[in-house]
């Protein structure tokens, strides 16, 4: 059991809100944690899903079961999967509005709700994202089994990881997304999830993606967007403040967690001196940053600056931190080329470079150079930016 930074429960007694997320990220254990199990309303479990499916309408005797009190403040109500039963967002809507009630609604897949033409509740409700732990969450973090596999709790506190990892992409991955038939053609579907691994943390080119699997560049632009949907994916967008150079402006994208990305891409270790080790740590960044920015509620959009000379910047955090992502042990100048460019384009970013250097220093351009344990430590302490 780990301690989440995500309060759903603080944020709930605020507002309703969707909780959504890729499966077996945690959200059942979290809102088991945060919530009264009388709470809870789990439509995985066939005794509460088909009475709801046979009668929605069932939701409110369900909320109001065992009050006393009409008057009385209610509870909050959590309904996990809730992609499950989409009908349960009218009855959802029409409880918000005329009881008060606030309501957690966790799920997997926000396209199955989109694609149902569904009550979305209108701005009724906010929403929060769950991901894999994150270095702050997991207690004596080993960052090499991180990078090999992943933040899943179930992989990363396994004994036997690449089983579990086994499991999580042929039974989740591939049979989950033909069972709710988000493709037509799963051969292709199935052939393009390994390429799009070896493409996680790169430049989108569909052309590209199309001629290594023999699927249609149409059909590779909407399975993107399938695993955007469905959270498996997620885009890190070009800056666009460049000034003086000329940028490129096509997003990057990357998986969820580096350990899916790793085992779709047939990776079994990682050489510390190795291209994909470094890969490997960019990805981990990418995560945290993703995972900070979202817990802290910080409205701040993740992008990346290139040029097209191949002049680089990993991540700008809004307008707040540029920063560069380094697996070296010793940081060399040619390391700091991208900062410095980004620098004469005018950018007031707070411009750090994160690597394995055990020296925490500052240049005398003023760029900050740090360990990535103080990286981590200062991002999750909020004194980074």
């Amino acid at each position: 059991m780990y301690a989440r930074t995500l309060n759903v429960r603080e944020i709930a007694a605020k507002k309703s809100m969707f909780l959504f997320g890729p499966r077996s990220t945690g959200k059942t254990t979290l809102l088991r944690a945060q919530f009264d199990a009388r709470a809870v309303v789990n439509l995985l479990r066939s005794s509460e899903y088909l009475p709801l499916a046979e009668n929605p309408s069932r939701l409110r005797e369900i909320v109001t079961e065992g009050r006393t009190d009409a008057t009385a403040e209610p509870p909050v109500v959590v309904i996990d999967e809730i992609q499950k039963l989409p009908a349960l967002l009218d009855e959802v809507h029409d409880l918000i509005e005329t009881r008060g009630i606030h309501f957690v609604l966790s799920g997997s897949s926000g396209r199955k709700l989109k694609d149902s033409g569904v009550n979305l509740l209108g701005g009724r409700a906010w929403q929060a994202n769950l991901f894999p732990l994150t270095s702050a969450e997991i207690p004596q973090f080993d960052l090499g089994r991180y990078l090999l596999h992943g933040g899943l709790p179930q992989v990363y506190d396994s004994e036997y990881p690449e089983e579990e990892l086994d499991a999580y992409v042929n039974t989740y991955l591939r049979e989950e997304v033909r069972g709710e038939a988000l493709v037509r053609n799963f051969v292709h579907f199935a052939r393009f999830l390994n390429v799009a691994a070896l493409c996680s943390g790169q430049q989108l080119n569909f052309a590209n993606v199309s001629r290594d699997t023999g699927v249609p560049a149409t059909s590779v632009s909407s399975y993107f967007e399938i695993l955007a949907d469905t959270f498996i994916g997620f885009l890190v967008l070009p800056w666009r403040g460049s000034r003086r150079r000329k940028a490129v402006a096509t997003a990057k994208f990357y998986f969820f967690d580096v350990g899916v990305a790793n085992f779709l891409r047939g990776i079994a270790a990682l050489n510390r001196n190795s291209s994909e080790y470094g890969i490997a740590f960019e990805h981990f960044i990418a995560m945290e940053l993703r995972s900070y920015l979202s817990y802290r509620r910080r409205r701040l959009e993740l992008a990346y600056w290139r040029t097209q000379s191949g002049v680089e910047v990993d991540f700008l955090v809004g307008s707040a931190a540029a920063i560069e992502v380094k697996a070296s042990a010793r940081v060399s100048d040619r390391d700091l080329r991208g900062l410095r460019a980004l620098a004469d384009e005018g950018s007031t970013a707070a411009r750090i470079l994160v690597s394995f250097d055990e020296l925490d220093r500052r240049t005398e351009d003023g760029i900050r150079l740090l360990h990535w344990r103080t990286f981590l430590s200062n991002l999750w302490n909020d004194t980074l930016f």
